[in-house]
């Protein structure tokens, strides 16, 4: 019989997971928060000088504007820690479905650079991103609504991998199935994330520091929320284009 858990119920049995283990789970989370503090800190760094510009000269201000190496540099960091994050969050549901696991923590931090899983996880990171681009072309709501379609794709394409024994997994069939799995689960799902949203803020007025524990806890969440989520659904293999 199906019983998808509450928000409170997957919070709970995150935080279960956490108990007596908050050194682990920080130390897994060590290198994105670095990177978002990093991020942070030049971001912050780039527009208190363009600030100072604006007020001498606007015509550097356009120029330094125009720059696309900043930009670039960013970016490339936002698509490391989000790769770092998604093998976080794989070592995180081994970790829900075997509670005494040994964390390795630069080890199953880096997990996504390997030959297993890199390609894939990739695919899935730049296929998700131009889906959620164009479907945010129309309004940025339907884009924000497909973004929470797509949020599973990595954990089943995590899931086909180790079942696989080495064959290739589709990005494009893990992202579909995701979008059946999601259906009538995206308002969970976005009421889940949102109640993060406190915390979030907390974290960021700490400098980023505070998301050494939240980063945990929001990840720990998620991935109870796709093991409940995997737990009771079944669905055919029958695959369409987003």
């Amino acid at each position: 019989m199906r019983r998808y858990k509450s928000r409170v119920e997957l919070k709970a049995e995150a935080k279960e997971l956490l108990s007596g283990r908050w050194k682990d789970a920080i130390l897994l989370n060590v290198v994105p928060t670095l990177l978002f503090i990093i991020v942070m800190a030049i971001s912050l760094s780039v527009l208190a000088v363009l600030w100072r510009e604006i007020g001498l000269n606007p015509v550097s201000y356009s120029m330094a504007s125009n720059d696309g190496d900043n930009g670039s540099g960013t970016t490339s960091a936002g698509i490391i820690s989000t790769l770092i994050t998604v093998g976080i969050s794989y070592t995180f549901l081994d970790w829900l479905r075997d509670p005494e696991m040994r964390i390795q923590s630069l080890k199953q931090a880096f997990q996504v650079f390997t030959k297993k899983y890199f390609l894939g996880t990739l695919l899935i990171y730049l296929m998700t991103s131009i889906f959620v681009f164009l479907w945010a072309l129309l309004l940025v709501i339907p884009g924000i609504i497909k973004s929470f379609s797509y949020s599973q794709a990595y954990f089943i394409f995590k899931d086909r991998k180790s079942v696989s024994e080495g064959g290739k997994v589709s990005a494009l069939d893990c992202i579909t199935e995701s979008k059946k799995m999601m259906d009538g689960h995206k308002w969970e799902y976005f009421v889940l994330q949102l109640s993060f949203i406190g915390w979030g803020i907390l974290s960021i007025l700490s400098l980023g520091i505070g998301f050494l524990w939240l980063n945990p806890y929001l990840n720990a969440t998620t991935a109870a929320f796709y093991k409940n989520l995997s737990e009771n659904d079944s669905y055919d293999e029958s695959m369409e284009v987003f």
